[in-house]
């Protein structure tokens, strides 16, 4: 691995130093050094270089935020799966591997190939407005039906494999990865997955109906959600990407052929990181 890039959250106060000494680390390796556009807030920090150049070159993405940036990440490179190392400068952290204390022995270990990647479902939809335009837009995490800015209750249709499976009415609809699970659709009252899984999960958000609950299918699957409300709403990507949605407009969502690699290392589990996390077992 010998061109890198990197992509941060630079609103976070400890960004700047972290990035300026890991730059130095990573040229003193011999290393090509491409810093996200998103990255740099000024020209004092590393060269600018634009996110096609990572998107394009990068061998190994190294990742200093939380789990936003990592998917933001995530989706820069997604084509390519790329693997990418999580370095955690926010708060949980469910996505990344590393921390600001152990970078460099993580970043070591990568570069001598002592680790295994992580091989993460993505999700891709299609959203067919009724006036027949389309729009594509793909997620790690999940996707989000929701209600616009009138804030009231939407309403969808939602097939499987074109099998009509029910009509929803409620605060919206999440359609989550395995990775996803830990995410949205757990506050939303979804299971917690597995990442190995090949599934995909529908969790209902604040549904009118108390007897709709969380529904798993097969990642195989294709789902068709039809939007059948009298007032818009949102589909929001990985709560990064929103894209408003109208009566009648049609979100096709299926599992990506790309897969998001993630950096990961032996002495760690999933359920460690569950633990951790989550808090689980403290008295």
């Amino acid at each position: 691995m010998t061109i890198i890039g990197i992509v941060t959250k630079p609103r976070l106060r400890q960004t700047s130093s972290v990035l300026e000494e890991l730059l130095d680390w990573l040229r003193r390796k011999q290393k090509t050094v491409l810093v996200s556009s998103s990255s740099v807030q000024d020209g004092r920090t590393g060269q600018h270089h634009l996110d096609a150049r990572i998107a394009a070159e990068a061998e190994l993405v190294i990742v200093l935020g939380g789990d936003g940036t990592m998917l933001q990440a995530a989706r820069l490179v997604e084509e390519r799966s790329v693997p990418i190392l999580g370095i955690n400068l926010g708060g949980l952290g469910f996505l990344t591997e590393s921390t600001v204390d152990t970078m460099y022995d993580s970043l070591d270990k990568v570069f001598a190939q002592d680790f295994h990647l992580d091989h993460r479902l993505r999700l891709q939809a299609s959203i067919r407005h009724d006036n027949g335009q389309q729009r594509q837009e793909t997620a790690l995490n999940d996707v989000v039906i929701g209600k616009g800015d009138l804030g009231l209750m939407i309403s969808t249709k939602i097939h499987v494999d074109q099998k009509f499976v029910t009509n929803l009415r409620g605060d919206g609809l999440i359609i989550a990865s395995p990775t996803g699970s830990t995410g949205y659709s757990m506050a939303a009252g979804g299971p917690i997955l597995n990442p190995e899984l090949e599934t995909v999960l529908l969790t209902p958000i604040s549904p009118h109906t108390f007897t709709h609950r969380p529904l798993l299918v097969p990642g195989r699957s294709s789902l068709e959600i039809q939007f059948t409300s009298n007032e818009g709403g949102i589909v929001r990507f990985d709560g990064q990407i929103g894209v408003s949605v109208g009566t009648t407009d049609t979100i096709t969502i299926s599992a990506s052929p790309h897969r998001t690699r993630l950096v990961r290392f032996p002495d760690r589990t999933y359920y460690e990181i569950l633990r951790n996390k989550l808090k689980w077992g403290d008295v």
